[in-house]
Order: structure tokens, then sequence, then C-alpha cells
């Protein structure tokens, strides 16, 4: 009876509930940290950052990547942590870019609330004008941006050039932004006046061994496959197609079978 009162009264110890004041200062040193982390890898004088990884230390200015390996050991903090790289997430799947910006912009936004909410101002208030300026900010930013059409290389070649800027593979950016103009306008198609791109049109093959420099573009399909018999041909030209709905491997026999031989020739 006296271990079983004993582990209620752990139990017991071990839950917390913080609200109000204490609750929002947690949740914003957490983002706070996180934030703050994120931001000195930002802008041109941006430094990287060296994650300690099992396998070997990982040199980054990515943002949604050093965003994911932060882990608090405050738990409360930890919740706000989440809610940034949640930012991060978000921002790396709808725009493929941009996380670092977006994690220090929600920082300093989550930051001002603060103060506003010191003076008494409500949360739904301070909502409805976060979403006030964002609007405002997408008028200012749709009359600032300028039109780009697949025409347009130069432009998208730098576009290109920039989005790589940290992902690891700034040593070829020339060789792979040409790549990827290359792929992507191939691909554009013209749809009731509007250019649309679908994505999975374009798939990446990863090859272990090689280097970026040995990156190529074919247009057409790779089937990863080895030869199923070494009498295959390696290379075929102005081959037909067939179009096989199973798999190419060859399949196990359903039943087991044992052969014996006595002689070189039975084989």
């Amino acid at each position: 009876m006296d271990v079983s009162r004993n582990k209620e009264a752990q139990d017991k110890m071990s839950k917390q509930i913080i609200f109000n004041e204490g609750a929002r200062q947690a949740l914003l040193r957490g983002i706070d940290k996180v934030a703050n982390t994120v931001k000195v890898t930002l802008g041109p004088k941006g430094r990287n950052i060296i994650l300690d990884k099992p396998s070997s230390p990982l040199i980054t200015n990515d943002g949604v990547t050093i965003a994911k390996e932060i882990e608090l050991k405050d738990k409360f903090e930890n919740i706000g942590a989440k809610l940034v790289k949640e930012v991060a997430s978000q921002t790396q799947e709808k725009a493929g870019d941009g996380t670092t910006t977006a994690v220090v912009l929600a920082g300093e936004l989550l930051k001002k609330s603060e103060a506003l909410l010191e003076q008494e101002i409500h949360p739904t208030v301070i909502a409805k004008g976060y979403r006030m300026a964002a609007e405002k900010a997408h008028e200012i930013l749709n009359r600032l941006a300028e039109d780009c059409k697949p025409t347009d290389r130069g432009i998208l070649l730098k576009v290109a050039m920039t989005a790589m800027v940290g992902k690891g593979a700034e040593s070829s950016k020339e060789k792979l932004s040409e790549l990827i103009v290359r792929a992507v306008t191939s691909i554009a198609e013209a749809i009731n006046g509007k250019t649309t791109i679908d994505k999975e049109d374009v798939k990446i093959e990863k090859k272990v061994g090689s280097s970026i420099e040995e990156t190529e573009l074919i247009e057409g399909i790779i089937l990863d496959k080895e030869r199923v018999n070494s009498g295959m041909p390696k290379k075929v030209l102005k081959a037909r197609i067939a179009l096989i709905d199973s798999a190419l491997e060859i399949k196990d026999t359903e039943t087991d079978a044992k052969i014996q031989i006595t002689d070189p020739q039975n084989m």
C-alpha cells in the first residue's frame, strides 16, 4: 500500500500546469531561443551552425534543418520551440525556401505581441491586426513583384542560384542552376494563359558514390533496374517499347525443388 501511494504521489509531482503569464513567458522563451539560433545565419554576413549529429557534425545555415534539430530541456519552452518549427516546416513545404526569414519574422511578431498584451490589448485584437498587416504586405509585394516568363532564362538562373545558398550545393550552383532551369522550362505548360508547372513531372534519382559535378538531366525515363540476365543487351537503339503491368524481376517458384546431379554434363 505504501509503494502504491508513493507512486501516486510521484505521478502528481511530475504533472505541472501553468497558465496566464507563466505560460506565455515559457512559450516566448522557447520561441526566442529557436529564432535567435536561426537568426545568426540570415543575410550576407550570416554564419553557419554546427549541429552535433550521432554520425558526424553537420555544418549548415538552412533554417528548417536547424529548427528541426533544436530540443529544449524545459517542456513548456519546448512547446514554444515546436510552434516555430511548424512555421519553418510549413514554409519549406509551401514555398521551398525562406525558412530562416519565416522563423525570424515569427519570433519578432510574437515578441511584439507580448508588449501589446502588457498594454492590456486583447489577443483577438492583436491577431486581427496581424491579419490586416499580412493582407497589406501581400498587396505591397504584388505591386513590387516582376513578371517572370519561362523565356526569361537569366532571371530564372539567378532565382535557382539564390535558392541553393546554404543547401550544401553552392560549390556547383552554376551547373545545377542550368540543369534546374532546363528541367523546369521543359515541363512548363500554358493553360488558360497562365504558365503552370507540375513538380511531379520531374523525378530526382540519387546515386551513391558520385559527385555533384556528375549530375545530369535526362529528358526521358530512367528504369533503375539491373539486367536480369547477362545475355541481355546493355544498349538498344530505336527500340520498340512494351508497357508491362507487372514486376520485371524473376519470381521464385511456388514449390521448392531439389535436383541432384552426378556428372557435369547433367547441367
